[in-house]
């Protein structure tokens, strides 16, 4: 049996670097150099954090899926 595992990423062009990510899950997100969004894996293991962070991102640039299908930012 496979484990799960999410994927998270982050849309550059759109991010806005406000930091609510990394407020909210900074053991997965921080801001880098630029002032924008950076996820510090790609594959993460199941966290509400990453959703919470997506559904917060007022630029909604943070994606987090499971398998090809895409579950945050939750509609």
């Amino acid at each position: 049996m496979r484990a799960v595992s999410w994927t998270t990423e982050v849309d550059r062009g759109l991010c806005m670097g406000s930091g609510m990510c990394a407020g909210l899950a900074p053991e997965l997100y921080r801001l880098d150099d630029e002032g924008r969004a950076a996820p510090l894996r790609d594959l993460i293991t199941p966290d509400e954090r990453a959703l919470d962070a997506a559904d917060s991102c007022p630029a909604a640039a943070i994606l987090v899926r499971e398998g090809g299908q895409l579950i945050g930012p939750r509609p």
